[in-house]
């Protein structure tokens, strides 16, 4: 797409030289936004360092787009149509590279900062065969009390237990079944409760579930709860999948 043939043309080697600054920073932004979350989810980096890669791969993306446009101006100018189209295509790269970051930043200042959420918050679900990893994580093990249920129920009041009419052991199977095909790790069972584990792709995050079955005269009543291990706010992750697991199960 470059070529050094370009050289003696209008505005010199400077349309060029901006092009291939674009790239450089783009490729380096790249790099370090793809492998900030495998790398942490490796064990090879902690926390804190992941996400300053994130941050950093960001200000160079910006920096990219910024060259991405000089270029596309330079070039524009002086009719250098090659370096141009490197502009379109660096300032483009770099807009579908940060809406993924900033998608999430717009949720997280849309939800509320919890990341314990069920759908009794009365009584809700235990954590019992999965209370020893998380007391070894930074969450706690019980749910947290008032306070988050007013903050969830403001947030997500469309979640509820629901009724499903069939027997309690069938009840059992099918969200055993649905919970594999998932992915998630199934801690164990008890003649009514199924505790399992939801790891996130990228960054390896890990979140508890913990799915009730409570038969009553109208059927299987199957309350859920799910929460993150790290972190004081879910990104609206936990409630999103009781959700859709809900949405599933009732279509069985």
């Amino acid at each position: 797409m470059l070529s050094a043939n370009n050289s003696p043309r209008r505005g010199g080697k400077w349309p060029l030289v901006t092009a291939w600054l674009a790239i450089a920073l783009l490729i380096v932004a790249g790099v370090l936004m793809a492998i900030a979350g495998p790398a942490y989810k490796a064990e090879w980096i902690g926390l804190g360092t992941s996400f300053t890669w994130l941050r950093q791969g960001a200000q160079l993306a910006m920096g990219a787009a910024l060259l991405g446009l000089i270029t596309l101006v330079l070039a524009g100018v002086l009719r250098r149509w090659r370096p141009a189209l490197v502009g379109v295509l660096v300032t483009l790269a770099v807009v579908a590279m940060v809406a993924i970051p900033m998608q999430m930043k717009e949720r997280a200042q849309s939800v509320p900062p919890i990341h314990d959420i069920t759908t009794d918050m009365e009584n809700p679900p235990a954590f019992t065969l999965l209370a020893a990893a998380r007391e070894e994580a930074p969450n706690a093990v019980d749910y947290p009390g008032a306070e988050t249920a007013k903050q969830q129920q403001l947030a997500y009041p469309q979640l509820k237990p629901i009724l499903v009419d069939a027997p309690l052991a069938s009840v059992m199977e099918t969200v055993k079944r649905k919970i594999q095909a998932r992915g998630w790790e199934i801690a164990g069972t008890t003649d009514n409760t199924i505790e399992a584990t939801a790891t996130t792709r990228w960054f390896g995050f890990k979140d508890d579930v913990a799915i009730r079955m409570t038969e009553t005269e109208q059927g299987v009543q199957v309350d859920m709860r799910s929460a993150s291990r790290l972190g004081k706010s879910d990104l609206g992750t936990n409630a999103e999948r009781i959700q859709i697991f809900f949405e599933d199960l009732a279509k069985r």
